[in-house]
């Protein structure tokens, strides 16, 4: 959250504007970044409500970024390839329904991977299955535990992250001029 609100406010991120944070968990620390910032947020439990949410805010691109839930087929469909995750792995590997968070930097470890890295891509109706927008590898080290691994991999994230923003933000840009 905050590498996106900093890539903003430094202008390396142009025609993006973060209009509403949403989490479902209240005590997401996302939540207060974005209260800081003076982002509008809001705590939604369903799908509906969700869509609400969004709809309301105007929402192009939704940006899933440790948003712990499977998003709703009614989501999706609403917001095709306008959804986009981070994913702590090199996608395919390491990905799908249990992995997340430190869970993706152990089986990195134990299967011997030389490489692992982060992934953006687009949400779809499975669990990190939708198409890969971009990715960067990391070195695995022979000294690295879950840890040290996940702490290389967060700075790519926060690199890539912005990027696949950016990208998108500009072919939405250019859809919008020239409707």
């Amino acid at each position: 959250m905050q590498v996106l609100i900093d890539s903003i406010e430094k202008g390396s991120l142009p025609g993006a504007e973060i209009v509403l944070v949403i989490s479902s968990n209240k005590d997401a620390f996302a939540l207060e970044r974005a209260s800081k910032a003076g982002i509008k947020t809001e705590v939604v439990t369903g799908s509906i409500e969700l869509l609400k949410a969004l709809e309301a805010a105007s929402a192009e691109l939704i940006v899933l970024a440790g948003y712990m839930s499977i998003v709703e087929p009614a989501v999706v469909e609403r917001y095709r390839n306008r959804i986009i995750n981070i994913h702590p792995s090199l996608i395919p590997k390491h990905c799908g329904e249990g992995f997340y968070g430190m869970r993706v930097h152990g089986a990195v470890l134990e299967a011997g991977d030389k490489v692992s890295g982060a992934t953006v891509h687009f949400v779809d109706e499975g669990i990190d299955t939708g198409e890969i927008i971009l990715q960067r590898e990391v070195p695995v080290e022979k000294n690295d535990d879950e840890k040290t691994l996940a702490a290389r991999v967060l700075t790519v994230e926060h690199q890539i992250l912005p990027e696949a923003i950016r990208e998108l933000c500009e072919k939405i840009l250019r859809r919008n001029y020239i409707k």
